[in-house]
């Protein structure tokens, strides 16, 4: 049952990973679809996607590592999944609010 759950929540981040990593759907980022449209001229909304996308894929690994924990019944593989998943996370946030990444 618990293998079922991890994979309708995988479903949906890896095909906004897909959409994402194609530099195409960067209405999809929250945040940045509020914006006002001279706002979102400031940046350049298909290497944000991209980035998104790849940090889109790092989380469907953790979901992947989440699954495999259900299948082998071994405590290690969600804890390595959730660490990482934190991780990915803490430095979405650095990376995305320091500095003029995306900006044109």
């Amino acid at each position: 049952m618990g293998v079922l759950v991890y994979l309708i929540i995988m479903l949906p981040f890896l095909i906004f990973a897909i959409v994402l990593s194609q530099g195409k759907g960067a209405f999809l980022i929250a945040g940045f679809n509020t914006l006002p449209q001279e706002d979102k001229k400031q940046y350049d909304e298909k290497a944000l996607a991209k980035f998104m996308g790849k940090m889109m894929y790092g989380y469907c690994f953790c979901v992947l590592l989440w699954i495999l924990d259900e299948v082998f019944h071994t405590q290690w593989l969600f804890s390595i999944g959730f660490i990482l998943f934190i991780a990915l996370t803490i430095f979405l946030m650095i990376f995305v609010n320091t500095g003029n990444r995306f900006k044109r």
